[in-house]
């Protein structure tokens, strides 16, 4: 029988209680701090600290913003460098007939390790939020683990919030808060008090697990060609750090290596391509992917006595109707609020981008300034990087088996990560989108764009029937690629910003009108195609979609791009050193 202990004592008073103490609550504690480092804080983490290194959370591999966050936002440059895994970028593999042989499988990535500036990496998240929770304590955070929130009380005006605590052993706590922040995780504690769930229409599930030895997928083949891909005389080029994706008909699996000589290895489905009954245990994740990817299924046999956990997640993606209020003196963070999809490892970049603009309220507020007007803004900011970034998944699932149409699809994404959220992040644009005015309008086209551009991929997937492509496309074969990638660091001055992110935004409509007209091109070579030709009809009668073919016919002259990231067939007369 447990023992309760109650504290008969006035409250702590804090400026601020986060509730959460994972990546999202404790990369926030620290940002405010630094910000603003008289700001007395309070993180209260269910799990006790520290925890083990390789805490097996969704979340272990990163992106450009999410590297940035960590290495340059918050100071941890030292801690990624050594204690976690450099990334070798996002690499997919599509299936063949068999998925037997990974050398005969069509590949996508680098060839060499990418400039440093715009690196990211593989993380073991234990081992990064128990250094997230030292540095917290360090900077003067009072950080409860072993304790959960039992209920918060959301009072008006004014008048400090309060939170009754209790911890593992049965010990009580109360406390007060000018400002509360909610980093609970899926347990979403303000969402679900204030009725604030939202549904998507993105359904998808995941079950991965974790195996206590470093699986190489570079040793999967001898084939000398495919090793030849990679430059492996430029340093950390080793197919090995890629976040590694096995790509087939809804569904992809990830394998992702960790600091700690573990590998983690996920596969995620259409819900209802590949319900999630044939894999929501171990043996039966075994058989799936026996039958889905059976090299894959092979290697991990030889090591499954060397299994740590293994884990499910159903309907993962959801949204939210409000994720601020500076009335109200509350903000969610990370999953609390919204999650996306893993595909692009997005969580730590929403993390981010929440992060810095709670940081520039919370600081703003309690410097005595009214915040509501901005809450509302940075709301907006959110919830439509959110439904904008959805885009990129909901619907998309079934294009993973058609390689051509899912690497141009790719190429499309990434170019739009980096040409979008990702130089707005790199120029700390988000938190001050009120003093560009042009960029409301231009950040509408761009949303417009990412829109017209899934809608038709999905479309040309309905209709298309080829398959060939080169068995290996690299990102920097194209110079846009490069370009727009290396282009997030440039250090410009705040009056280009609005010109160079429209120059951005009117590149991605040129290459969304590139793409459509070049498969419309394709589709008219066979009148006899009932089916292409319906479809083809109705892309010749949108105008919005006939709008971006007229951007790319007027700037091609003065900025040609090649076809090839369309095509994925490299043509003499198109050498690669030229894509775009």
């Amino acid at each position: 029988m447990s023992v309760t202990h109650t504290v008969d004592r006035q409250p702590d008073v804090y400026d601020v209680v986060i509730m959460g103490g994972g990546k999202a609550g404790l990369t926030l504690a620290i940002q405010v701090k630094q910000a603003r480092p008289d700001t007395s804080i309070l993180v209260v983490e269910r799990e006790k600290h520290p925890v083990p290194e390789a805490a097996h959370k969704v979340g272990e591999s990163t992106v450009e913003i999410g590297g940035r966050y960590l290495r340059n936002v918050l100071g941890f440059e030292e801690h990624m460098e050594h204690d976690q895994l450099k990334k070798f970028g996002i690499r997919m593999f599509f299936s063949d007939e068999t998925n037997d042989d990974i050398a005969k499988r069509p590949e996508i990535g680098h060839s060499a390790f990418p400039p440093h500036k715009v690196i990211s990496y593989q993380i073991d998240r234990g081992r990064l939020e128990n250094a997230l929770g030292e540095k917290a304590k360090e900077l003067g955070v009072t950080f409860l683990s072993g304790w959960k929130t039992e209920e918060l009380e959301l009072r008006p005006d004014q008048e400090p919030h309060r939170l009754h605590l209790v911890g593992e052993d049965g010990a009580e706590r109360r406390v007060e808060a000018r400002w509360v922040t909610d980093a609970s995780g899926r347990s979403s504690v303000i969402k679900r008090q204030l009725g604030l769930a939202r549904t998507v229409g993105h359904r998808a599930n995941a079950v991965w697990f974790r195996i206590g030895h470093p699986i190489d997928i570079d040793k999967w083949s001898d084939s000398a060609d495919w090793h030849g891909r990679i430059e492996k005389d430029v340093p950390y080029s080793d197919r090995e750090l890629s976040t590694n994706h096995l790509m087939g008909p809804g569904y992809w699996v990830w394998l992702i290596r960790l600091a700690s000589d573990a590998i983690s290895i996920g596969i995620v489905t259409d819900a209802d391509m590949h319900p999630i009954s044939t894999m929501n245990r171990f043996d039966k994740a075994m058989e799936w992917l026996r039958a889905n990817e059976p090299e894959c299924a092979r290697v991990v046999e030889e090591h499954r006595d060397e299994l740590q956990d293994f884990r499910t997640l159903r309907n993962y993606s959801y949204g939210c109707e409000q994720v601020m209020s500076g009335s109200g003196r509350w903000a969610m963070t990370g999953e609390a609020g919204v999650f996306l999809d893993p595909l692009y490892s997005p969580g730590l970049d929403m993390i981010a981008i929440s992060n810095g603009l709670i940081t520039d309220l919370v600081t703003r507020f309690l410097d005595g300034e009214d915040v509501e007007e901005r809450a509302a803004n940075h709301n907006r900011t959110v919830l439509k990087v959110f439904k904008d970034w959805l885009n990129l998944f909901e619907n998309q699932y079934p294009l993973m088996g058609n390689t051509r149409v899912m690497m141009t699809k790719i190429i499309w994404d990434t170019t739009r990560y980096w040409a979008g959220p990702g130089w707005l992040y790199f120029h700390d644009v988000f938190r001050r989108l009120a003093e560009f005015p042009r960029l409301e309008a231009d950040l509408a086209r761009f949303h417009e764009t990412t829109k017209l551009a899934q809608d038709f991929l999905r479309d040309w997937h309905g209709v298309d029937g080829s398959s060939e492509t080169d068995k290996f496309v690299r990102y920097y074969d194209l110079n846009f690629m490069r370009r727009l990638h290396v282009g997030m660091t440039e250090n410009n001055e705040d009056g280009e910003l609005e010109e160079k992110f429209a120059a951005n935004v009117r590149f991605m409509q040129q290459l969304t009108g590139q793409l459509v007209s070049t498969v419309m091109e394709e589709c008219r070579a066979k009148p006899a195609d009932e089916a292409v030709q319906q479809q083809l009809k109705l892309w010749e009668s949108d105008a919005a979609l006939m709008n971006l073919v007229k951007v790319y016919e007027e700037d091609s002259p003065e900025n040609p791009v090649i076809d090839l990231w369309i095509t994925l067939r490299k043509r003499a007369e198109q050498p690669a050193q030229l894509a775009g």
